[in-house]
């Protein structure tokens, strides 16, 4: 939460002032990461380039990592499977757990609207989209 600031600054100065501030309220009890974002600014730096919702796009990659834990967790407390159809069905029902009323895909949508117009700006070319 702390970091935040840093990664959806306007400009590479205001995010260094920004990780300043997280250096000097966390470095103490942190000090790895406060060494590990100093040793790899220069690599930080061309993500501060791309538009601040393709970055908020970047920065949610947690949620994948979280639904990939659930479907090992899933798989590995059943064993094993009598066929796909039954390992399909175990993934679907993680799956719906996650959103049990549905109401997610509206905000979903919601959310990707303006990174999706942000890659279509930004890589325009490479980008194609498609209308479902």
């Amino acid at each position: 939460k702390s970091l935040k600031p840093v990664y959806t600054a306007p400009s590479e100065t205001a995010a260094k002032d920004r990780f300043e501030e997280f250096a000097a309220e966390w470095g103490g009890r942190y000090p790895a990461i406060v060494q590990l974002w100093r040793n790899s600014w220069a690599e930080f730096v061309p993500f501060l380039e791309y538009d601040v919702e393709i970055r908020r796009v970047i920065c949610t990659t947690h949620a994948i990592h979280s639904i990939n834990a659930r479907y090992r967790r899933a798989v590995q407390a059943r064993g094993h499977f009598p066929n796909e159809q039954a390992a399909l069905k175990c993934l679907y029902l993680v799956t719906r757990s996650l959103d049990p009323t549905g109401g997610g895909r509206a905000r979903w949508v919601m959310r990707w609207k303006p990174a999706l117009n942000a890659f279509a700006i930004t890589f325009a070319g490479r980008f194609e989209r498609t209308t479902h």
